[in-house]
């Protein structure tokens, strides 16, 4: 579990789960922005330019200047942000994780709205939160499709995946994928004066190096919520060099585990000739730092979830799905809808098991839609219920269906009940980041378990 430990209040970052066993003693200062400062942050004018590129002095020499702020003035980018209520589903892992961090530290979280704009620069939509603040941006309209469907979730997402034969787009997709990242980091300069910025996933790689383009020299971290692929598998995404270049501009770059640094470390070496030492690959502009963060949950927070009232529609909600097991053995899986989680193999194994021990155990699975837009996703969508329908029909009765599913999304106080009644939790993915809902499951059965008998 990575923690903002000191100097965020021992806030927890998380996406989705794990039990306290996994929890890494990290903090944002040393583990994200150590070594990457030299004096502290320095005032800036509004007509700042980037300085000078140079290498670095040595890491261990460079002194942990934001571990000693407590008052850390962080600024968090993602592609979307929470919807900080606790009754509304979460959209994903990186919601789930930084929500908390935002509300406790006074964070600034930046982030796409549900609305498409003009493209026109306006001043940075501040909303407070806990002790943070969101802003929420109108993307603009004309480079959206590119950017979203087209560059990040058509060829970004299946490549970093590595499955190549779902790649998809167009040319015009990169130059609209560059375009969205440097409309964001030009709203980002409102806040420059703050200490450090803490870039989010694979929607926003170059978007450090917009941020220096535009004189912005405070530390800069990445962290990737997807595994990074071999050498050989990221030469199948379009301008690549480019984008990898862009990407040796953070100060940090942080990945779920070895192998994904690994294989991060591996495409310098391959594509430019850059070897990295001790985890640290040196350009022109200095030094960029690789380390391994794994990402959990605060299961404590979570196991509070089962002794929360929910709303009568939720509760209503929950009781319908229960009561279709009325103490039956079943299994639970909560995935979105998305190729890479391996939905539709879960089905076929689950379609092999009640073959051979019919009506011993059922399955929940619910799979909210996700990019409902791009076509891979349609066909997924299609796959998964044309085969949850045949098992059904081919080994269910009047009296008894073995897969149930619910294509729509839960709250994670929702959720907490349902995990608490399964007899097992189900995670299955072809290839992931760093899976939380085996997290939140084991956090439902074993945290404060005597106060939710």
């Amino acid at each position: 579990m990575v923690r903002i430990h000191d100097t965020l209040d021992t806030a927890t970052l998380d996406s989705s789960s794990t039990s306290g066993a996994t929890q890494q003693d990290e903090t944002i200062g040393h583990a994200a922005f150590d070594q990457h400062l030299d004096e502290g942050p320095q005032e800036q004018q509004a007509s700042a330019r980037p300085s000078d590129p140079s290498v670095s002095d040595e890491v261990e020499d460079r002194l942990d200047a934001v571990n000693q702020q407590p008052d850390l003035k962080l600024v968090v980018i993602s592609n979307r942000v929470a919807p900080f209520d606790p009754n509304k589903p979460q959209t994903g892992g990186l919601a789930a994780a930084l929500e908390p961090v935002v509300e406790r530290s006074g964070a600034v979280w930046i982030g796409s709205s549900e609305t498409r704009g003009d493209g026109i620069d306006r001043p940075l939509p501040l909303v407070p939160t806990g002790a943070g603040h969101v802003a929420r941006l109108d993307l603009p309209a004309a480079d959206h499709p590119g950017y979203y469907r087209g560059y990040s979730n058509s060829t970004l997402w299946p490549a970093l995946h590595s499955l190549p034969d779902r790649m998809s787009g167009s040319d015009e997709d990169y130059g609209s994928y560059r375009g969205i990242n440097d409309f964001i980091a030009r709203a980002a300069f409102d806040v420059r004066d703050r200490d450090a910025f803490w870039v989010h996933d694979y929607h926003l790689l170059p978007l450090g190096a917009d941020l220096h383009d535009l004189g912005i020299e405070r530390p800069t971290g990445f962290f990737l919520h997807t595994p990074w692929p071999t050498p050989d598998m990221i030469e199948c995404v379009p301008n690549h060099r480019e984008l990898m270049k862009s990407m040796l501009k953070y100060d940090l770059l942080g990945f779920q585990t070895n192998r994904d640094l690994n294989n991060f470390l591996a495409c310098p070496r391959t594509h430019f000739a850059l070897e990295g030492k001790d985890g640290i690959v040196t350009t022109e502009r200095g030094q960029t730092r690789l380390q391994k963060f794994p990402i959990g949950i605060d299961p404590e927070q979570f196991a509070e979830y089962l002794a929360q009232d929910l709303s009568p529609a939720e509760q209503e909600k929950v009781s319908s799905l229960l009561q279709n097991f009325q103490g039956a053995k079943f299994a639970i899986g909560v995935d979105r809808l998305d190729y890479t989680k391996g939905i539709d193999k879960r089905v076929e194994a689950f379609n092999q098991l009640l073959t051979k021990q019919p009506q011993s155990i059922s399955l929940l699975q619910i799979a909210p839609s996700s990019r409902a837009d791009v076509e891979e996703y349609q066909k997924y969508r299609d796959d998964v219920q044309t085969a949850i329908n045949q098992v059904n029909t081919e080994l269910g009765t009047d009296e008894w269906s073995p897969i149930h599913y619910k294509n729509d999304s839960f709250s994670q106080a929702a959720l907490a009940p349902l995990y608490r009644a399964a007899h097992v939790g189900v995670v299955t993915p072809l290839r992931d980041g760093m899976n939380l809902v085996a997290k939140e499951y084991v956090a439902a059965h074993t945290m404060n378990a005597g106060a939710t008998e």
